[in-house]
């Protein structure tokens, strides 16, 4: 048919484009129909929206059928194909549509004509969003990579839709009054991701946004022109850090920015500020006032979503402000900035890091996701308890230390000088230290370091530190920042990067681990009593097989020239493995039916973090290819300690005797069956318990580039012999305080 290639309908780039030139989310909707009708050939493109209220799908945006019908056209859910496709959250595609017996004719929009059917729902994870429709005259036009195509288009449209329907509902709601916090000198938390920022306390609290004021030394005479210049510079830069974020964050930065926009061309935001200043307000002032009134708004909204864009609020009045006034901050809006929050979502945390927040202050436990995202854009974040929130004050200049968890209110002279004095030290540390090509004992064993890595850009410092290959790809974060599942297509775009940079090195991708303290905040309402022992990582993948069942294809088209395993998280059973590796080979012989390249040499294999795998670990080793053991989780379920509640976190003990007595299983059973084997999770760069490792038997490695040189530093004093001889000594211990005497032995 002549239709472009997939890779162009799906361009990010494409919809961002199409979203700057857009005042509305209607000419959004119908700009993007433009574009997907031209590139698909296709005579009819249609958008529709539906109401979860109403249970209604509205015609929104066509190209193609009647422009009257737009607004007027309505339907159930499950009415037509159209309303089918949503309905039951899956493509629908007819050579002649007409002859569906769930076809049902709209009078009045000139649809008769067309024969070729095809419809994608728009959803945001499990909620139903709307519905992308193309039809053509030709019968059987569309096939199986139009379907791929306009499923990714529909998984983009999702973020744009849901942030102006947000919009909607922020004008019905009321307002309440914020709080103001207090201050204080010196706070203790927790360390959640390492690093010294300095700046002042920026509050971003639920329920709380924390009100403007208006600025001193306001010049007098502002008028709406420079209202206007301050609107059009504040849209100006917010594209340009849509177009930063996409370029350095490709894999996680779809449209983050696109609720700032959508706020900024709403009239009754904008376009009533305006107003207000030809009514004789100053401008300033106008823009606080409505600024503050919007908080409010959303600070009270019931809807939990809508919560979340206070931030987004404040951070277009500072732009503005900023903009009109002539501040200095005009290239990050939180540069000389830390963040205090109660709560922030994994896309805030890229979306305040793109805008150069300083480091990340947060009530609650270590969530792993958060801290892995922070640790990735080396952002400091440290944790806090609920009343400590007191403690801080707005604008107050604090210095924080991701390392201790410590927090400095208004710090001396005699502490700033302390800490420049600590981080010129580690700059001149971090410029002599270079990371060795070949990692080896003391005796010469050989230990191979691999790289883990969350976001495209650990890519970089993984090259850097000579890592032999990812031993680790954490796919979940393009799901947890994102506000709906990647698509196929993007997946496979993501995953290809990190086969190419390898150039031939290899790469362990893990398949979706979700649940426990990583969740996504599209997946619905889901309350479970204990998370951490729910629905998360291989069960989910199973329950939702068409999820699934993409990634995994993604992952062996990104293998395919490429050296490329596959590594199940969380397996419990025999059961669970062989599931899996069925939907694998179901992906092949799909794949093999399309004739699309993928790598057949996958290596397919297990991450070994429950005490159930680790009693069949004999059963399992007969079948997989190779182990990955993943201490964090297999510490927390053998010894029944969640890592994240610090009333128990002192009983997380890497050394606990059960845990090496699991791991030497392992290792000597994956050893006896000929399959590679390797361990990460915190132990593998805990630079005490290398030595045991590597008597135990462990050659490889995977660990975050950061600790490389530490840990190759620690390898390189180890005698393998001797190491072998004190694993034993250790294994042979019963009990914790025999195993740290151990431990303290020989570090003296």
């Amino acid at each position: 048919m002549g239709k472009a290639n997939v890779n162009m309908i799906c361009d990010i780039a494409e919809l961002s484009s199409l979203f700057e030139k857009s005042s509305s989310l209607d000419d959004f909707l119908q700009a993007a129909v433009s574009v997907v009708a031209y590139h698909m050939q296709a005579a009819v493109c249609s958008i529709y929206i539906y109401d979860d209220k109403t249970r209604d799908l509205t015609l929104r945006a066509t190209q193609g059928l009647s422009l009257d019908a737009v607004g007027q056209v309505k339907l159930r859910l499950g009415q037509g194909l159209a309303g089918l496709s949503l309905k039951e959250l899956r493509a629908i595609r007819e050579a002649r549509g007409s002859l569906s017996p769930k076809y049902q004719p709209v009078s009045g929009i000139d649809e008769e004509k067309y024969q070729a059917f095809l419809a994608v729902p728009i959803r945001r994870g499990l909620t139903r969003v709307g519905v992308l429709v193309v039809q053509d005259p030709e019968p059987d036009y569309f096939d199986k990579k139009d379907e791929q195509a306009l499923g990714a288009i529909a998984a983009q449209l999702a973020a744009v839709i849901e942030n102006a329907t947000l919009l909607q509902e922020l004008h019905r709601r009321d307002a309440v009054k914020p709080q103001e916090p207090a201050g204080a000198k010196m706070i203790k938390g927790r360390p959640a991701s390492g690093g010294i920022a300095q700046g002042r306390a920026t509050f971003i609290i639920s329920g709380r946004g924390g009100s403007f004021q208006t600025p001193a030394g306001v010049p007098d005479g502002l008028t709406v022109k420079d209202f206007d210049l301050a609107l059009e510079r504040t849209e100006q830069q917010l594209k340009d850090l849509q177009r930063q974020a996409d370029e350095e964050l490709s894999d996680v930065a779809q449209l983050i920015f696109s609720a700032h926009l959508l706020i900024l061309a709403d009239d009754e935001f904008s376009g009533e500020i305006r107003r207000r200043i030809e009514k004789g307000s100053p401008p300033a002032e106008a823009i606080v006032d409505l600024v503050n009134r919007y908080i409010q708004i959303f600070s009270a909204s019931s809807n939990p979503r809508l919560q979340e864009k206070v931030h987004d609020l404040k951070d277009l009045g500072h732009r503005l402000l900023e903009n009109l006034i002539g501040g200095g901050r005009v290239q990050g809006d939180y540069s000389g900035q830390i963040i205090v929050a109660d709560m922030l979502l994994p896309s805030d945390i890229l979306k305040l890091a793109t805008e150069k927040a300083e480091g990340f202050i947060v009530q609650g436990g270590v969530t792993s996701h958060n801290a892995i995202i922070c640790r990735s854009l080396q952002k400091p974040m440290v944790m806090i308890d609920p009343q400590q929130f007191e403690l801080f004050c707005e604008s107050c200049e604090m210095l924080m230390d991701g390392n201790q968890g410590t927090i400095y209110v208004n710090p001396s002279q005699e502490v700033l000088r302390e800490y420049a004095e600590h981080e010129k030290t580690l700059q001149e540390l971090e410029a002599t230290a270079q990371v060795c090509d070949v990692t080896s004992t003391e005796d010469g064993t050989r230990i191979h370091m691999f790289a883990n890595i969350n976001l495209l850009s650990d890519l970089k410092p993984a090259i850097a530190s000579h890592a032999e290959g990812i031993g680790l790809y954490r796919s979940e974060f393009p799901f947890i920042i994102r506000n709906a599942f990647p698509s196929e297509e993007e997946q496979y775009r993501v995953y290809s990067r990190i086969v190419e940079s390898m150039e031939g090195r290899e790469v362990t991708f893990r398949t979706l681990d979700i649940g426990g303290d990583k969740v996504l905040s599209y997946q619905g309402e889901v309350e479970e009593a204990n998370p951490f022992l729910g629905l998360r990582a291989i069960r989910f993948s199973l329950l939702h097989k068409d999820i699934f069942s993409e990634q995994l294809r993604a992952f062996l088209r990104a293998g395919a020239g490429g050296n490329t395993r596959i590594m199940f998280p969380l397996i419990a059973s025999l059961d669970d493995f062989l599931e899996a590796r069925d939907v694998v080979y179901s992906c092949m012989r799909e794949l093999d039916e399309r004739g699309v390249p993928y790598n057949r040499d996958t290596k397919i294999g297990i991450m070994v973090e429950l005490p159930s795998a680790v009693v069949l670990i004999e059963d399992l080793a007969r079948e997989v290819d190779f182990m990955s053991i993943g201490t964090n989780d297999l510490i927390q379920y053998m010894l029944a300690v969640d890592r994240t509640n610090d009333q128990v976190s002192k009983l997380y003990l890497s050394h606990h005797p059960a845990i090496l007595r699991a791991i030497e299983r392992v290792i000597s059973v994956a050893k006896n069956h000929g399959k590679d084997v390797s361990i990460c999770g915190d132990i593998a760069m805990d630079p005490k318990m290398i030595p045991f490792l590597i008597g135990a038997g462990i050659t490889k490695l995977s660990l975050p580039s950061r600790r490389a040189y530490e840990i190759q530093q620690a390898i390189s004093g180890v005698n393998a012999k001797k190491a072998a001889a004190v694993a034993r000594r250790m294994l042979a211990c019963s009990r914790v305080s025999e195993v740290e005497a151990l431990l303290d032995t020989q570090t003296k």
